[in-house]
């Protein structure tokens, strides 16, 4: 696979704080990678330098042979979406309206949406699965319905890469499942490649061919699940007891928590 995004020597936070210690990774195209971690441990100001939310105090990002802080954010834009954790909406717009905002990137200054424009944001409600909302307020869903629509909206961008920060966090194990279905359909049928932000190690290990392990802002290590989830990486970097399975139906590594009270 090609590379499609190249982290060079990368260090960034927030004002004077370092938080993202020299990291460096490829992404390849069609990859569904995992970034994983302790809390404070950098994923997601790891997200958002490699995104373009944060401006890097050392290093560069390269998406496709270009320095993302020397692209316009309109170029950026129709090539990388950023699906956030917590999305702040402050009007009722409806979620037709809210999945076409995707296009703005595409649009010139004052231009009106086109034919082809509705109809990119309908095939970005069908592939997620939310046609049947198109007409309710998005302060009116349910929180894996108004998850589903931040993605369609994210898709309408038509991005050949697609950046999630949690995107199962406060969803139920029904709608985490539902989440990850949809993003590893869209991964394997259209070819979109996938980074995201994830704390659950069994979901990481089921769903991506590649894990990033971080630690203090640094990559600890990174591979294919059966690499990284190990006894001893896992121990070293959460400081706690665990011991590794295989799923039985998946054959994938199966993190099972052990109590310190007996």
């Amino acid at each position: 696979m090609n590379t499609l995004l190249k982290i060079n020597n990368l260090s960034g936070g927030y004002h004077k704080q370092r938080i993202i210690n020299n990291v460096s990774l490829e992404i390849k195209k069609g990859d569904f990678m995992g970034i994983i971690g302790p809390n404070a441990s950098g994923k997601t100001t790891l997200l958002r330098l490699m995104s373009r939310v944060l401006i890097p105090q050392e290093g560069n990002v390269i998406l496709e042979d270009k320095d993302i802080n020397q692209m316009s954010l309109k170029e950026l834009c129709c090539k990388v979406a950023f699906v956030p954790q917590d999305t702040m909406i402050n009007f009722s717009f409806t979620v037709f309206e809210i999945v076409l905002m995707g296009r703005i990137p595409h649009l010139k200054r004052m231009q009106l949406e086109t034919r082809q424009d509705f109809a990119i944001a309908q095939k970005s409600l069908l592939m997620t699965d939310t046609t049947y909302l198109k007409e309710k307020g998005i302060d009116m869903l349910s929180s894996g319905e108004r998850q589903r629509v931040i993605i369609a909206k994210a898709l309408t961008q038509e991005p050949v890469l697609l950046f999630l920060d949690e995107p199962t966090a406060h969803l139920d194990i029904g709608h985490q499942i539902q989440i990850l279905d949809l993003l590893k359909k869209l991964n394997r049928d259209n070819g979109l490649t996938i980074v995201m932000v994830l704390h659950d190690l069994n979901l990481a290990s089921e769903y991506c061919n590649r894990i990033v392990l971080l630690n203090e802002g640094r990559v600890f290590k990174q591979g294919a699940p059966l690499e990284v989830l190990t006894y001893q990486n896992i121990e070293a970097v959460y400081k706690t007891i665990v011991v590794l399975n295989n799923n039985p139906i998946t054959s994938k590594p199966y993190v099972v928590l052990v109590s310190r009270i007996k």
